[in-house]
């Protein structure tokens, strides 16, 4: 017996380390995905209902259509890669969060030239706005569909 082996010390070769999830580095690429979900669920806002509901309703409306439509973005990736573990399904829903909000706030300064009040009311949740919730399904909404489309597991 080596001295690895007395030790109880993890060997180096590359056989026996576990392997990690193979479908988080598709589902962080697919990431790139989200802020068109965003974006065109943002313009239909603006462009299509708004104004007939007024700016209360139609974010409480965008809020839930994006949560929707990252649902369903997510179940198609779940198909295509599926991820092995409800913890793969958090990191990658973790990462998702913070590449969103690195985005919202980069994307919304520097680009649409809001200020940090104008970025920082989009978590006003008294004002109507539900883009926190948002946020949170994005970081659960990845394990929940895991869950979801394969019960076994």
């Amino acid at each position: 017996m080596d001295l690895a082996h007395r030790l109880h010390l993890p060997l180096r070769r590359t056989r026996d380390r576990p392997v990690g999830d193979p479908a988080r580095r598709p589902w962080l690429i697919a990431w790139l995905g989200g802020p068109v979900i965003g974006i065109v669920n943002g313009a239909v806002r603006e462009l299509v209902y708004k104004d007939e509901i007024g700016e209360f309703t139609a974010r409480q409306i965008s809020g839930g259509s994006a949560v929707i439509l990252f649902t369903l973005y997510f179940w198609l990736l779940q198909r295509r890669w599926p991820l092995r573990s409800t913890r793969s399904a958090l990191e990658v829903g973790a990462v998702w969060v913070a590449l969103t909000v690195l985005f919202e706030f980069g994307f919304g300064r520097y680009v649409e030239g809001n200020s940090w009040d104008e970025l920082f009311d989009a978590y006003n949740v008294a004002e109507g706005n539900l883009w926190l919730l948002v946020l949170l399904w994005l970081g659960v909404g990845p394990a929940v569909v895991r869950r979801l489309s394969s019960p076994s597991r």
